[in-house]
């Protein structure tokens, strides 16, 4: 199963979410993350947070939607934060899509230790998440229940 995570810049949420997926995956399972408007680099500290978490960095680079054209995703999910009213993109296609909105921690004004700190909730909170959904009993569930279960972890 492929999960495409997908935000604005690709540099960030969508980036840390593909990294801890792919860190907590079985065989089988595997993401890839892309953005509207793809920043072109992967933000450093996004880097050194899974760095410091023990999650590899390998690969990881910020692109647009050419990341999947390949291999069309079966879940889209979209990191982007509702209440900063980004425009979030969509994948239109037969992919299942859900919305796990996350704050941006590169947002975030303060010492090095504030922004470093932002930066590691953010993946907690994805950590979560990423392990509920791979915690889901899949041979369970239709599309439908799925898609239910999807919506249910990103209110996680």
């Amino acid at each position: 199963m492929q999960i495409l995570f997908m935000c604005t810049a690709n540099s960030c949420r969508s980036i840390l979410s593909e990294a801890m997926f792919n860190h907590l995956a079985p065989v089988g399972f595997e993401a890839v993350s892309a953005g509207s408007f793809p920043k072109g680099q992967v933000l450093p500290q996004s880097l050194v947070t899974l760095q410091s978490a023990g999650i590899s960095i390998q690969g990881l680079a910020s692109k647009g939607n050419e990341a999947f054209e390949a291999s069309p995703p079966d879940i889209v999910i979209t990191v982007c934060d509702k209440a900063a009213n980004e425009a979030c993109p969509v994948y239109f296609g037969p992919a299942l899509k859900a919305h796990w909105g996350l704050s941006d921690p590169s947002e975030v004004i303060g010492d090095q230790a504030t922004v470093s700190a932002a930066f590691v909730i953010t993946l907690k909170h994805i950590e979560t998440r990423c392990r509920a959904f791979l915690a889901l009993p899949f041979d369970q569930l239709d599309r439908n229940a799925l898609k239910r279960e999807l919506d249910r972890i990103g209110a996680l």
